[in-house]
């Protein structure tokens, strides 16, 4: 994939970077912020620095890079060219499958998507003091369609987007795609007890005995941030990814190195919760602290302990959520038990922008239906609620 010269308006230009080092760290957090940890420097350069993304796993760096006339960076996108769909939690596999059958090449195709990371945020990173946020971010959506189609890609792929970015994506041509993941909120909860008392009753004690449960076993617990994570800590964390990956037939995409790379630049905002029994480390948790969020991400486990995830991955998480103010935790996709947890079913959103008309045409009558849907199993999910009736949740 070459650079195509790319311009949105005649005033605005777009070029895109092999690497997240060509653009550096204060451009790329001046736009990024500081809310969602997934798409700050450190984060996008340890994958890339670690090996997790490169050409050789099919995760070739093209972040986006729109600027002003004066030259001054205005707006930025992660960016990846693609020559699968593995890694990317929203799935066109049969997109693909069907416009190769009809004589199409779908890949390569780019992804506009924080890798590997199926967390909703902003995927249009925009200077703060921008006089016109929303033309500049209309801006950088259609500049994306003129690059993909410049380099003759197939289609363009914005994954798990905020509700600004998608905003943008929507006004700029691209398809709407929904999908469900499931969050927990904090209704201002004082302590985790608050927590338990807005669940029906039989939903409070069902979580209480796999608490006691999980917490029976000898093992104990640790919540680890920044500096304080070991080297070994790291190293038994990557046993456990390692074996959550080999049990569920994935791949490893994460190296070793990433870890303690990502600790080291994100101090505090790394978030690590373990078990141990007899000094050994057994489970481990990942999670990234946002703003107003905390996101959960990889786990593992070694030995077979009673409701260890349960209560290592979605009641810890909720009792950190309280203890540090938090509005949310994010337990990302799949996993209907989450519900019966507090984590209710969410919304998210990515935009597509298909090329091919054909192709266009098919994908949108699929993400019509497909919306429908989701919606009609939102609602039947809700059903599920553990939640008081008198509650707001």
């Amino acid at each position: 994939m070459g650079e195509p010269e790319t311009v949105p308006s005649p005033d605005w230009s777009l070029s895109l970077h092999a690497s997240i080092h060509e653009i550096g760290a204060d451009a790329w957090d001046t736009c990024a912020g500081a809310d969602n940890p997934f798409v700050s420097f450190g984060f996008l350069s340890a994958l890339e620095d670690s090996g997790s993304v490169a050409d050789r796993t099919g995760w070739l760096v093209r972040h986006a890079v729109l600027r002003a006339p004066d030259g001054t960076i205005a707006a930025l996108a992660p960016l990846y060219g693609k020559s699968h769909s593995w890694g990317e939690y929203v799935f066109d596999q049969s997109w693909a499958r069907a416009y190769e059958a009809a004589g199409g090449r779908y890949y390569p195709k780019f992804v506009c998507a924080v890798p590997f990371s199926p967390v909703p945020g902003p995927r249009l990173l925009l200077r703060p003091d921008l006089p016109d946020p929303k033309g500049v971010a209309q801006a950088l959506a259609s500049a994306l369609i003129q690059a993909t189609a410049q380099l003759g890609l197939s289609s363009l792929h914005a994954n798990f987007c905020d509700a600004a970015s998608m905003e943008a994506f929507t006004e700029a041509g691209y398809l709407l795609r929904t999908g469900i993941q499931y969050h927990w909120q904090n209704n201002g909860y004082a302590t985790f007890d608050d927590f338990l008392g807005a669940l029906a009753s039989r939903k409070r004690k069902s979580i209480r005995k796999e608490r006691s449960a999980a917490q029976s076993c000898g093992l104990t617990f640790s919540t680890l941030r920044g500096d304080q994570i070991t080297p070994e800590d790291w190293k038994a964390f990557y046993r456990f990814y390692q074996s959550t990956i080999d049990r569920k037939w994935g791949s490893a995409y994460l190296t070793e190195r990433f870890f303690p790379m990502l600790s080291e630049r994100l101090g505090d905002r790394v978030v690590l919760m373990m078990a141990h029994h007899d000094g050994k480390a057994v489970a481990g948790a990942l999670n990234l602290m946002g703003t107003n969020a905390l996101f959960g991400r990889n786990w593992g486990c070694e030995g077979d302990w009673p409701f260890l995830h349960f209560e290592l991955c979605y009641y810890r998480a909720i009792e950190f959520a309280i203890a540090h103010g938090l509005s949310r935790v994010e337990a990302g996709a799949q996993g209907e038990h989450k519900i019966q947890r507090g984590y209710l079913p969410t919304f998210t959103h990515s935009a597509h922008a298909i090329l091919d008309p054909g192709l266009r045409q098919a994908v949108a009558a699929f993400v019509d239906d497909e919306r429908t849907a989701m919606q009609a199993e939102a609602a039947e999910l809700l059903t599920l609620s553990p939640y008081r009736h008198d509650e707001s949740s």
